[in-house]
C-alpha cells in the first residue's frame, strides 16, 4: 500500500469533486483501437483434478511463476485462482499472440509442479480455503458473509474471461460510447448464455448453466448490478459509485473497518470514521463488480472461463469483432435491441433476460436466435479485424458445436462422473 494513502495533507473529497472525478475517469473517449483480456483460471492437479491441491504446493509453484518474463500481469485470486491480465494491445491478434505466449510459459512451469490450468466458470469439485490472507480479502469476506455464502464461493472458486475494449467515440453512432454502453448490457446476456460453462458445484448439478453468474446475481446487488441504463452513462456511473455501500475503510495499522450500510456519499457527508480522500474513491471503485465496469475503457465481466487451451480466444475474438467493427456493431445492435423488452426495467444481472441466460444458456429460444445472428455477424467481421485463420476456425468450430444447435459448453458437463470428463 502506498505510504501516502492516509496522509494528513491529502485533501478530503466533497460530493462535487467526487462526481467530477467519476465523470472524468469512467469513459475516456476516442476511436476504438485498444484490446485487452483478463483470464482467470482454476488450478488443479495435472493427473487428477478431483484431488485437492494443498496451499503449500500452490505457494511453491507460484513462486516459480513470479520469475517468468511475462508481458501480462500475473496475479492470484483469494482461493488460489491464477489470473493473467494482458498488456493493452493495438489489435485483436496482438492481444491473442502475446497472451497465448504468456499462457504457454505459465502452463510449462505449472506442469513441472504437476499442476494444470482448468477453464471452468466455477470449480465443480472443490471449495478451497482462502490462499490470500490480506486485509482487502479479510474485509471483503466479512462484508460478503453478511449477505450469504455466495460471496465465498465467488472469491475462492470462480474464474472468468474478461474482455476489455475502448469506451468509444464521444459522438453518437455504432462506435459511440453511449451506444457501446447499451450494447454491452444487451449483448452481455447473449455472451453469458453462449459461453456458460459452470453447471456443477460441490459435485452436484446446480440447475444453472452458469453457476458463476448465478452467484454474482446472489451477491450484494448494490455493488453487482448495472447502473441505471435510463440515464446518461457518465451521470449513471457517478451516481452508482457514490450510492454504493463502502466495503471497507482502510487503516494504516490493524484490520480494516467494515462499515454496515454506509454509502460513499454518506461517508463524504459524515466524514466518519475519517474523511475520505481521492485514494479512497479509487479503491472503492475496485470493490464494485457490475457486469460491465467503466474504467476509462469498458471491462466486460460476464463470461465464464472456457475449457481447452485456446477456448478463451473465442469470446475475446467474438466480442472484439462485434464491438470494434463498425458494420458488425450496427448489425448486432439491431439484433439485440429487442432483448431490452425481455430484460424489463430491472438492471442486469438480476433481470429476467440475464437470469434466463445464466439458467438456460442457449436453450432459451430468444437467446438462441440472437446468438446465431451474433456469431454469424462476428464470423463475417473477423477477417476485417485481421483475425488469423486459426482464430477464425476456433470461432467457427464453437459456432457449429454449440451456437447453431442451441447448446453451450455447460451442456457437455451435466453429470460430473469422472475427472477426465471435466478436465480442460
Amino acid at each position: 500500500m502506498p505510504s501516502d494513502v492516509f496522509a494528513a495533507e491529502s485533501p478530503s473529497l466533497n460530493e462535487g469533486d467526487a462526481e467530477a472525478l467519476l465523470r472524468g475517469i469512467c469513459f475516456k473517449t476516442g476511436p476504438p483501437r485498444i484490446v485487452g483480456v483478463e483470464l482467470e483460471w482454476l488450478v488443479h492437479d495435472l493427473y487428477d483434478p478431483e484431488l485437492p491441491v494443498r496451499t503449500a504446493r500452490l505457494d511453491k509453484a507460484y513462486s516459480g511463476l513470479r520469475d517468468l518474463p511475462l508481458r501480462s500481469a500475473l496475479t492470484f485470486e483469494p482461493g488460489g485462482q491464477l489470473e493473467l491480465s494482458s498488456a493493452p494491445a493495438a489489435s485483436l491478434m496482438e492481444c491473442v499472440d502475446s497472451t497465448a505466449a504468456d499462457l504457454a510459459a505459465v502452463r510449462r512451469e505449472l506442469r513441472t509442479a504437476g499442476l494444470t490450468l482448468t477453464g471452468l466458470g466455477q470449480d465443480p469439485w472443490h471449495s478451497p480455503g482462502r490462499l490470500l490472507q490480506e486485509p482487502r480479502y479479510d474485509a471483503m469476506e466479512t462484508y460478503l458473509d453478511r449477505i450469504g455464502p455466495s460471496g465465498r464461493a465467488m472469491m475462492r472458486a470462480s474464474a472468468s474471461v474478461q474482455v476489455c475494449l475502448d469506451a468509444g467515440h464521444e459522438e453518437p453512432g455504432p462506435l459511440g460510447y453511449g451506444r457501446r454502453w447499451q450494447l454491452a448490457h444487451l449483448l452481455g446476456a447473449v455472451l453469458v448464455a453462449a459461453f456458460a460453462n459452470s453447471p456443477v458445484q460441490a459435485r452436484r448439478p446446480t440447475g444453472w448453466r452458469s453457476t458463476r453468474q448465478a452467484l454474482w446475481t446472489d451477491l450484494d446487488p448494490a455493488r453487482t448490478k448495472a447502473p441505471d441504463m435510463r440515464r446518461e452513462p457518465r451521470a449513471a456511473w457517478a451516481a452508482y459509485v457514490l450510492d454504493a455501500p463502502v466495503m471497507c475503510v482502510r487503516t494504516a495499522d490493524g484490520p480494516w473497518d467494515v462499515p454496515d450500510a454506509l454509502t460513499f456519499r454518506e461517508w463524504i457527508r459524515s466524514g466518519l470514521p475519517r474523511p475520505p480522500v481521492r485514494a479512497d474513491l479509487d479503491y472503492h471503485i475496485t470493490t464494485l463488480f457490475p457486469p460491465v465496469r467503466p474504467r476509462g475503457h469498458l471491462e466486460l465481466r460476464m463470461i465464464d472461463a472456457q475449457s481447452g487451451p485456446d477456448g478463451w480466444m473465442v469470446p475475446l475474438a467474438v466480442t472484439t469483432a462485434l464491438f470494434d467493427d463498425p458494420e458488425a456493431a450496427e448489425t448486432v445492435y439491431r439484433t439485440v435491441k429487442s432483448l431490452a423488452e425481455t430484460a424489463g426495467a430491472r438492471p442486469a444481472p438480476g433481470n429476467p433476460l440475464w437470469i434466463t441466460a445464466a439458467r438456460d444458456g442457449l436453450g432459451d429460444p430468444e437467446l438462441h436466435a440472437a446468438a446465431v445472428e451474433c456469431f454469424a455477424v462476428a464470423l463475417e467481421a473477423l477477417p476485417r479485424t485481421g483475425a488469423s485463420e486459426a482464430v477464425r476456425e476456433a470461432v467457427a468450430a464453437f459456432n457449429e458445436r454449440y451456437v447453431v444447435p442451441g447448446r453451450c459448453p455447460a451442456d457437455d458437463m451435466d453429470i460430473p462422473a469422472t475427472g477426465k470428463e471435466l478436465r480442460a
